[in-house]
């Protein structure tokens, strides 16, 4: 099959490498009908050193070619979503709600506990263990237009959903969104979809901007600044500030930028991947925020805790986060797509085997 590789930092390419096949009882072989290109993608594409090729890509949707003799609530032919880790469903942390911590799980694109290899998600196969507790099936008569917002629940709608989620928006509440992304687009959506009343976004695209304001968005901030952009927010807001921000970019100056918009008694939820790290560590500003009682919370969206919900959403047609995917490739284009994403000209890359 053919399926997408990192050589290091730039290099991407599209080579052919071996099918996967059933090598655990509990293992189910999906053929991708989509996936994509996340903005966590670029970090290695920036910055990974030359080394031996890797399988890269979380982000799928397709249909169920082969189970595994165990798999009980999976058959072939089934359409599914699979979010961007694998997770038995059933350890103490995922009756939590929190399968990202599974003590059974993992990523893709790297072997699994056992060792044995686990495909990247942008391929056109994958085999993806623990089916049963990661993969959700979606309606076999589900429109095919939807495909682009079914694919958005894997990863991005999740984690802009968790940030919304972890800053506790209300309604009625007045939001501001750190990051244009496809994170952050989707925050814009959580946001709304929790009934915020108020929602500012960081922005300097125009074209980033008319979408986050077709989701939802009221208010821009234009200014990268953290004390301009803390005092244009106290002005919007009467002095007061934002009841909940989400940070959706993973810097050092988003989060701080994060925590100064935040109103006394505020929360921020955080789920930009953390970079800038010293040791694994990094500074936060914890005078600021004991000061101002600001709470912090978030980290690696469970994307799959939230799928159904989500999921019910679009099929109903009350969520529709597909338009952040604005450039739709074939999988042999791959390293076309991280180019655009990495030079702003896309915001979110999908990709069609």
């Amino acid at each position: 099959m053919r399926a997408t590789l990192i050589h290091g930092a730039g290099d991407i390419r599209v080579e052919t490498v071996p099918d996967p096949a059933i090598l655990s009882a509990r293992d189910a072989i999906v053929r991708v009908t989509h996936s994509c290109i996340c903005g966590s993608d670029l970090w290695p594409y920036k910055s990974a050193p030359a080394a031996a090729p890797r399988r890269i890509g979380h982000e799928f949707t397709g249909v169920v070619e082969a189970v595994g003799a165990e798999v009980a609530g999976l058959t072939v032919g089934d359409r599914v979503i699979a979010p961007f880790m694998y997770s038995d469903g059933t350890c103490p942390h995922c009756r939590n709600g929190f399968p990202t911590s599974c003590n059974a799980g993992g990523f893709y694109g790297t072997g699994d506990r056992e060792g044995r290899p686990v495909d990247g998600g942008q391929g056109e196969y994958v085999r993806v263990p623990l089916a049963d507790g990661t993969l959700v099936r979606v309606p076999a008569d589900a429109d095919p237009a939807l495909s682009p917002a079914l694919l958005s629940l894997s990863d991005v709608m999740g984690t802009g959903h968790h940030a919304a989620v972890a800053a506790r928006v209300a309604k009625g509440s007045t939001v501001a969104v750190i990051g244009d992304g496809a994170v952050g687009l989707c925050g814009v959506l959580a946001a709304r979809r929790l009934g915020a009343a108020r929602i500012l976004v960081s922005s300097r695209h125009d074209e980033r901007w008319k979408l986050a304001e077709s989701f939802g968005a009221t208010d821009r901030l234009t200014t990268r600044d953290a004390a301009e952009a803390e005092e244009l927010v106290r002005e919007l807001t009467g002095g007061v500030g934002a009841d909940a921000v989400l940070e959706c970019v993973g810097t050092r100056q988003a989060f701080d930028t994060a925590v100064r918009l935040a109103r006394p008694g505020g929360a921020v939820g955080y789920v930009g991947v953390p970079q800038e790290l010293r040791d694994g560590h990094a500074e936060l500003p914890l005078r600021l925020m004991f000061d101002r009682n600001v709470t912090v919370s978030g980290g690696m969206a469970p994307a799959r805790t939230y799928l159904p919900e989500l999921l019910d959403d679009v099929l109903a047609g009350r969520l529709d986060p597909g338009p952040v995917f604005d450039l739709t490739l074939p999988l042999e284009q791959a390293a076309d797509g991280y180019r655009a994403m990495n030079d702003r000209t896309a915001i979110k890359v999908l990709l069609e085997p």
